[in-house]
């Protein structure tokens, strides 16, 4: 089972990092937004395949985990977030959802295609909400430790 696991952490490093070389972002973050696109497929997969939770939930945690770490990498690297963000995002795009979307309508199966596609467009929901309730988590914070610092 742990080999999976690095299997899997391998991989999506991989597909993170390749995407940081397509969106031509510095060399010095490529192996930080792979690391980042890791932990967030990771974290999808141990609670999906793993756990046994549905997709919408598990994309939502995956994302949580993803923008986490690239929070972290933000802070400590000093760049911005989006480098990041776009990257770690690449792994836990619904892209074979939609692609049963569209074969389903090729097929003139548009039941099909209207259950598929609204699969995916609840996933990347569910991706986008994770990123931004977890970017406002950390402005509200980041605010709150500057305004006590003030005092």
């Amino acid at each position: 089972m742990n080999m999976v696991f690095i299997v899997q952490f391998i991989l999506s490093f991989f597909a993170s990092f390749s995407f940081g070389i397509m969106f031509n972002i510095p060399r010095r973050h490529l192996v930080s937004s792979g690391i980042t696109g890791a932990f967030g497929w990771v974290m999808f997969y141990l609670l999906n395949q793993t756990i046994g939770i549905d997709d919408l939930i598990a994309n939502f945690v995956a994302a949580i985990t993803m923008t986490s770490t690239a929070i972290f990498f933000t802070k400590r690297l000093q760049a911005p977030l989006i480098v990041f963000v776009t990257c770690g995002l690449i792994p836990l795009v619904p892209g074979g959802k939609a692609y049963e979307s569209v074969r389903a309508v090729v097929e003139n199966n548009y039941l099909e295609s209207l259950e598929t596609g609204f699969q995916a467009a609840l996933i990347s929901l569910s991706i986008a909400m994770g990123i931004i309730i977890t970017e406002m988590i950390y402005e509200l914070f980041k605010n709150i430790k500057k305004r006590i610092s003030e005092i």
